[in-house]
């Protein structure tokens, strides 16, 4: 439990108290920028803690610039903070999304807007429908989460990273983390885990498995004449397709399209190099991987300036500061949901978020014995195979929002997280502009998994 002492022990010696919060979120990515601002509008006193210099996790370290899995055919199924971001970005111009006129398939809205990467990517019409996404700039994502967590007086500790959880008797009461001022506490009345690693929750001691997925050293290209290369895999499609095999074959992996355009003009963003066999839990994997893809990139750049209608001027403009992380440690919580529940779209009565049409239910967020923490993001209670098909940052976003949510209503009831009614969470939920999947899709499997 939060209190105001000025120290908390530790195996190491005293370590300051540096703050106190009703909620505190660990992890500035997607998920816990949603978690943090949903709280601070639920009227708590919200502390935001981050190891990186800014806001925004894979989405805006990590580039990988296309929102997307949050639409159920023509529904947006992922609303609220995640759609006010996205608003936000686009009224600054660093955001585009397709019109409604647009979302359909068809091959000429396949040829005008497939390079943005704002198509259903999950369906098996030829061309696939183009749908609601947001292609968005990386330091717009991260000029937009200062300005939604600031003018919800979040307080946001930058620059210290997660070292330890502080539970007593079950129940966690905030976290230790380490900085350039040394070690420090930093104590909430709940704690939401938005690591992406399960970071909080497996020091905590909450049960968890261990998942592996390929990883990505994402990058950016700049000086592109992106029309050029658009006419060329257009209409000369035998001569694109020789040297689309040979980027990729250089690549060693990579999405069928392996650039994509973005909001700058001549800048693109590469959602590459595949790299398997690699733990993102290992500090050994992770250098290896950061070295690998950068000589990846290098040949790739040098490839296709030599060889790529379009990319003949181009220069390697960034490579993204986070390695793509996919999948590391899972929580193992009160319910694990399945690929069947994913790939079945089984509705849950305690459902708190959407993502394409599968739903979240609450109980994955929580984990078993541990009180008074929340689990939000990528690292949520599923299995291995289902994560990988319900991972995507719009959908993690709504959790987090589910999350702060919940921990305000624990904190107004006077009861633990996992003591939430959920209907009530469900009901502040849709009132504040969000879907919180309490109403079954028309392809939902009505066969519900009970509550």
């Amino acid at each position: 439990m939060a209190t105001a002492a000025d120290f908390v022990e530790d195996p190491g010696g005293r370590v300051p108290v540096a703050g106190i919060a009703d909620l505190l979120v660990v992890g500035g990515g997607p998920a816990g920028i949603a978690a943090a601002v949903a709280g601070a509008r639920n009227g708590l006193s919200v502390t935001l803690v981050e190891r990186y210099p800014y806001l925004g996790g894979l989405a805006s370290g990590g580039m990988v610039l296309v929102l997307d899995d949050m639409c159920n055919g023509a529904e947006i199924s992922v609303r609220g903070i995640c759609i006010e971001l996205i608003n936000r970005l686009e009224r600054l111009g660093l955001a585009v999304t397709p019109p409604a006129a647009d979302r359909r398939s068809d091959r000429a809205m396949w040829r005008k807007w497939s390079r943005w990467g704002v198509f259903d990517f999950t369906s098996r019409d030829k061309p696939q429908p183009i749908n609601y996404s947001a292609a968005f700039d990386p330091d717009g994502f991260k000029r937009v989460a200062n300005e939604l967590v600031a003018e919800a007086k979040v307080t946001v500790r930058l620059h210290s990273w997660f070292s330890r959880a502080i539970v007593e008797g079950g129940r966690i009461g905030g976290v230790i983390c380490e900085s350039k001022e040394g070690r420090h506490a930093v104590l909430g009345s709940v704690v939401v885990d938005a690591t992406g690693d399960l970071d909080v929750a497996a020091s905590a001691g909450a049960p968890f498995v261990v998942g592996s997925y390929m990883v990505t050293t994402v990058f950016r290209l700049g000086g592109i004449d992106t029309m050029e290369a658009e006419r060329f895999e257009y209409e000369e499609p035998d001569a694109f397709k020789v040297l689309d095999r040979e980027a990729k074959r250089i690549l060693g992996g990579s999405w069928d399209k392996w650039w994509l355009q973005t909001p700058l003009p001549g800048v693109v963003w590469c959602n590459c190099p595949h790299m398997s066999d690699y733990d993102g839990l290992k500090v050994a994997d992770l250098t290896r991987a950061d070295f690998e893809g950068r000589k990846r990139i290098v040949a790739l750049h040098e490839f296709a300036r030599a060889k790529m209608p379009g990319f003949g001027d181009c220069f390697i403009l960034d490579v993204a500061p986070q390695l793509g992380i996919r999948q590391t440690r899972l929580l193992e919580g009160i319910y694990v949901v399945t690929k069947e529940d994913v790939v079945q779209r089984r509705y849950f009565q305690d459902a708190v978020a959407r993502g394409r049409d599968y739903y979240y239910p609450y109980r994955a967020m929580l984990p078993r014995g541990v009180a008074q923490l929340l689990v939000a993001g990528r690292h949520y209670s599923a299995t291995s195979a289902a994560q990988r098909i319900s991972r995507e940052i719009p959908p993690c976003m709504a959790m987090g929002q589910a999350a702060g949510v919940a921990a305000a209503l624990a904190l107004e009831g006077g009861v633990a997280v996992g003591e939430v009614e959920v209907k009530a969470l469900q009901r502040r939920l849709r009132a504040q502009g969000a879907d919180p999947g309490d109403r079954p899709a028309s392809n939902a499997c009505i066969a519900e998994a009970a509550a």
